[in-house]
């Protein structure tokens, strides 16, 4: 099937459309029934009554857009009516969801005199806490937006205008500094005349460009002062006292050319008759105005290129803007959208794009490098950062210019926007808050790695670690560079330098295992591994982390026959934090014992509930097994049972802990506390400790692959020093998190 077939099953599967309604609190008991609606509900109802206000406490109100359309102006597809245009509506529903977590209603109005719209949509604003003006016709669309916006106390958001201008602007001045040019000398160009190419006009004014600069091409050629009557007023804006002509005369020695009009009306000679290093933005959908190849194939200078699609670099994709200024909006409950919030959006936009990109984001464009230049100047729709870097930047600049109703906690607000994202991120905000508290020094064995190289950029930057890169210098410092990292890495080189000592302590260690002191002295200048471990037992670094390029037993050997359990334990253990969207789970171990005996599962339960604490949970600990209690009694399940015997007699022990038991029993409430109403555990386990590694292995990631847990991890437990082995293919968030984890460590030493 082709694409639009595809489109069709999957807009009509059961059941039909994209959206659905979710509660969000428990309707099981009629206890919760009558919370819900009569006779509980009628409480918050007269304490609203009192104060409106107490509709963003009570209701979801402050968390909720109206996305509001009728269908005169829908993509492509022109005036097609209000009911059409629903699957456009729901569409835009999904993406303010899936990138911000908003909720939307949908609204198809049968309207099309502007009065009535207004009046219409003005009336729902008890429902709302924004309203997103979609697909209204031009030149209409101005004058709703206008009254909407005198009329109405909440955000209204015409993303037909204002997207487009402020995704791109953000283009425009990371384009602009490649090009070394001055966004007030910039001669601009428009192909199109309609609500989106006037606000975008009106935006890059607003970022700095010169309106007397600025020319607009309608279907007729230049809108010229001699034409200023044969136009509306909105275009009679940009109407130039200049000659007239066509779009190609307009084009000549201009620095940008931006176009939001039809496919295929630019040539390769048009681009070439431009100045130098020209500025393109082809936005046309779903045919650009040229296309990228034959822009870039017009001159032998620089061309900066930006098109509507996702194929090509620099796609101007509007969902980089509407989800997250709206998000920041809605979160200092404020009264409209204003220029100053949405110059913090292009700007916030446009300096992201500098910093280096995520793993997952290159991942899912394909493993294309993402680096600032003419070919990444905005970022990706995909990539997580953008809520983090828009949002709190819109709600400060609504704060700034007293559109906000709330005050702003930037670092508290961050941190509510990551747990929106799941619970790992939350997670991992705990940790890493206390590392930059005091950072430690961290070796990251593999230091030529060009992974652990990005992660001690962002180590550093942020304040989480003082991270040392083990392996060549000059390697390093030319990665580095051609990563545009701008830092002075600090780099333990060993085949560079004076290691003898270390060489004699790893002789000195393993002498009597068999390993002569010339093997020795080879293992520190040659294997990063033996050179980490000694570099940490030596008291050099404080923690290392290693295994990005090695299977896990071969990166852990070293730093277990260096550096060596902690003195409280006998074995070393892995533990993966799996994070669900309202749950957290501890599991261990997954990566190093084989068959533990009762005593190493203890030791495993209690170095397990210390990692839960360094995250600020307390542990709640469950050994498992497939019997409850002693319904089955063998060999198998008596191992967990001694465990729990040993761990109860234990008086280091300050946390609850039970079993054996079966995997529901440790995390269903109604089954731990109704049919073992004796158990230890009051509330379900969120420390699992399994019989043996292949239990382990096998439940961890059946969590994560089909329970839709988050994974952090591994994290080792039971060594004498903090050591973290990664997984081969880990990517840089994953060093940053362990790095953080091993830092925290490093500050209880």
């Amino acid at each position: 099937m082709g694409l639009d077939d595809d489109s069709r099953e999957y807009h009509r599967q059961d059941p039909p459309g994209k959206i659905e309604i979710a509660t969000t609190k428990p309707t099981n008991t009629q206890r919760d029934l009558s919370l819900a609606y009569s006779p509980g509900v009628a409480a918050p109802c007269l304490d609203i009554d009192a104060d409106a206000d107490r509709a963003y406490e009570y209701t979801a109100k402050g968390n909720l857009v109206g996305v509001v359309s009728n269908g005169s102006a829908v993509l492509g597809l022109g005036d097609i009516g209000a009911q059409a245009s629903k699957p456009v509506m729901e569409g835009k529903g999904v993406l303010f969801k899936r990138f911000a977590d908003i909720d939307v209603f949908d609204v198809e109005l049968d309207l099309t005199d502007p009065g009535d719209m207004v009046d219409t949509i003005a009336a729902m604003e008890p429902t709302f806490g924004g309203i997103n003006l979609e697909d209204i016709k031009a030149p209409e669309c101005f004058e709703i937006e206008r009254r909407l916006r005198e009329e109405m106390s909440i955000p209204v958001f015409h993303d037909d205008q204002h997207g487009t201008a402020i995704i791109s602007g953000a283009a425009l001045l990371n384009a602009a500094e490649i090009a070394d040019k001055d966004l007030a000398d910039l001669d601009i160009v428009f192909s199109g005349a309609g609500a989106s190419a006037i606000a975008t006009a009106r935006f890059y004014e607003s970022l700095g460009a010169r309106h007397e600069n600025i020319v607009m091409c309608d279907s007729t050629g230049i809108i010229t002062a001699d034409r200023a009557d044969e136009v509306n007023e909105f275009k009679r804006e940009y109407a130039r006292d200049i000659p007239g002509g066509d779009l190609a005369d307009a084009m000549v020695d201009a620095d940008v050319f931006v176009g939001l009009s039809v496919g295929g009306i630019v040539s390769q000679e048009m681009i070439a008759s431009m100045a130098d290093d020209p500025i393109v933005f082809a936005m046309a959908n779903p045919d650009p105005e040229i296309s990228y190849e034959d822009a870039k194939a017009a001159r032998d200078d620089t061309v900066i290129m930006a098109t509507g699609r996702s194929d090509y670099p620099n796609q101007v994709n509007n969902v980089l803007g509407f989800p997250f200024i709206f998000r920041g909006a809605l979160d200092v409950r404020a009264t409209e959208i204003n220029e100053e919030m949405k110059l913090a959006a292009a700007r916030a936009l446009a300096e992201l794009a500098r910093q280096d990109v995520p793993d997952a984001v290159v991942k899912a464009y394909g493993d294309s490098p993402l680096q600032f230049g003419p070919d990444y100047v905005i970022p990706k729709p995909l990539d997580p950062r953008v809520l983090f870097e828009v949002a709190p930047a819109v709600a400060e600049a609504a704060v700034d210019s007293g559109a906000a109703r709330t005050e702003l906690d930037r670092q508290a607000y961050v941190e509510q926007l990551e747990a929106r994202l799941g619970k790992s991120r939350e997670m991992m905000r705990v940790v890493l808050n206390k590392a930059k508290s005091d950072p430690k020094v961290v070796a990251l064995a593999e230091g030529t790695d060009e992974k652990m190289i990005r992660a001690a950029y962002q180590l550093e930057e942020q304040g989480i670690a003082r991270p040392v890169l083990i392996g060549r210098e000059e390697r390093i410092e030319r990665t580095a560079q051609r990563l545009g990292l701008e830092f002075e890495p600090t780099v333990a080189d060993p085949r560079d330098g004076d290691w003898d000592h270390y060489a004699d302590r790893l002789y000195e260690l393993r002498q009597r295992k068999g390993l002569t002191r010339s093997e020795a002295a080879q293992r520190v200048r040659t294997d990063s591994n033996y050179f980490a471990s000694v570099m940490v037992e030596e008291g050099d670094a404080d923690a290392m982390l290693t295994g990005l390029t090695h299977h896990y037993p071969s990166a852990l050997r070293p730093p277990l026959e260096v550096i060596g359990t902690a003195e409280d334990a006998e074995y070393a253990a892995g533990v993966y934090l799996l994070t669900f969207r309202n749950r957290i789970i501890f599991a261990a171990d997954t990566t190093v014992n084989l068959d533990p005996t009762a005593d190493v599962l203890a030791e495993i339960t209690k170095h397990t509930a210390q990692l839960a604490r360094s995250f600020n949970v307390e542990p709640r600990a469950a050994l498992l097994s497939y019997s409850n209690f002693g319904s089955v009694d063998n060999q198998g399940t008596r191992k967990p049972r001694t465990a729990v015997e040993a761990l109860h007699d234990d008086p280091e022990v300050d946390f609850p802990v039970d079993g054996e038991m079966q995997a529901d029993t440790a995390v269903v409430e109604d089954i731990l506390t109704g049919t073992y109403d004796f158990a230890d555990l009051e509330e379900p386990a969120n420390v699992l400790v399994f019989p043996n590694l292949e239990a382990g292995n096998i439940g961890y990631k059946l969590l994560q692959r089909l329970g839709g847990a988050e994974a952090i991890g591994p994290m080792l437990v039971g060594m004498n020093k903090p050591v973290h082995v990664l997984q081969r293919g880990d990517e840089v968030k994953d060093i940053v998190n362990l790095a953080g984890v091993a830092v925290v460590d490093a500050q209880g030493e």
